[in-house]
């Protein structure tokens, strides 16, 4: 099937945007172009409309400024590292100008977060980075947080970063041109398995751990839910039919500590994620993390990371260019 008219991508590329994702996608449509001949046609955009740098420190030149673009154009956004440094007032201005004229709009691994900072992804399914996922979740209510790799929800489109975004591409293709053509442009690049969005971003928690125990399995997928309010390894045994020591000797075999410490290291992890992307006050952290008191909080993440909380914050505001 060959589209009635050429389709037009405007790759916006954020500061520190991430290579892979932005890559996938464009050669994607490059490839499909091989298939079916000037299907697909794209421009790089940028504040300033110069030059722009990735996460791995490559220059991109683009094309254009934040211009209006065509109305049947759509936007894809590529976001990467310090997505809330990039995600400038101009852009979000520009963002909102382009939707209200009704502007299909993608996001690429953190840019999600700046159409939800638009107001784009209010009442709409999304996703993000899984890395990105707790302090998106706690800044924005309104949106309906998914682990897909990617989503569609009318015309607002989210993907979850590295190779997600071929699989996006690939559902595009397969409705513009057909399924037989995406299947083509996935083995032209060796991409053996394509996911839908009912795929989940992250690997299974037994190919993590790299451990296959049903019961272990379960214990660490309540512990991943239930961060700001803690349960207690008899609650977390009972669950899955064991006793506290059945529960006990189950960690120390297989991962070589006690729930409990498990359990903390995961908690340590989402506050660190917490300090380190959004704005939150280290208290409001420790709260969100399930720790009763700040000193407490500050007391264990110094264990774990050999500084506390505030320098940590303080250290990732340095950083910050």
């Amino acid at each position: 099937m060959v589209p009635t008219k050429k389709r037009r991508y405007i790759f916006v590329l954020m500061d520190n945007f991430t290579m892979l994702s932005f890559a996938g996608a464009v050669d994607a449509l490059r490839i499909a172009n091989r298939m079916v001949p000037d299907s697909y046609e794209w421009l790089l955009a940028g504040e300033g409309g110069d030059t722009i740098s990735c996460s791995s420190g490559i220059s991109y030149k683009l094309d254009m400024d934040l211009d209006e673009v065509l109305r049947d154009d759509t936007i894809i956004l590529c976001g990467g590292t310090h997505v809330q440094e990039a995600t400038t007032k101009r852009l979000l201005n520009w963002l909102r100008r382009e939707a209200r004229r009704g502007v299909v709009i993608g996001a690429l691994c953190t840019a999600p977060y700046a159409l939800a900072r638009a107001g784009l992804l209010d009442g709409k399914r999304a996703t993000i980075h899984w890395e990105n996922q707790d302090s998106f979740t706690e800044e924005f209510e309104d949106v309906e947080l998914t682990k897909s790799v990617f989503v569609v929800d009318g015309n607002r489109m989210t993907t979850a970063g590295g190779t997600s975004s071929i699989d996006l591409m690939l559902k595009i293709i397969a409705s513009d041109l057909g399924e037989d053509v995406a299947s083509m442009v996935a083995d032209q690049q060796i991409y053996s398995s394509i996911r839908t969005d009912q795929d989940q971003q992250r690997l299974s928690i037994p190919t993590r751990i790299g451990v296959r125990h049903p019961k272990l399995s379960r214990v660490i997928q309540m512990m991943e839910i239930n961060v700001e309010e803690p349960i207690s390894p008899s609650l977390l045994a009972k669950e899955v039919g064991m006793s506290t020591r059945q529960l006990e000797r189950l960690f120390r075999r297989y991962l070589n500590r006690s729930p409990k410490r498990y359990y903390m290291e995961i908690r340590l992890q989402k506050a660190r994620n917490l300090l380190m992307q959004t704005d939150m006050s280290v208290i409001n952290v420790a709260l969100a993390c399930g720790f009763a008191s700040p000193s407490h909080f500050s007391k264990c993440y110094r264990a774990h990371y050999d500084t506390t909380p505030y320098r940590e914050r303080g250290a990732q505001a340095t950083r910050t260019p």
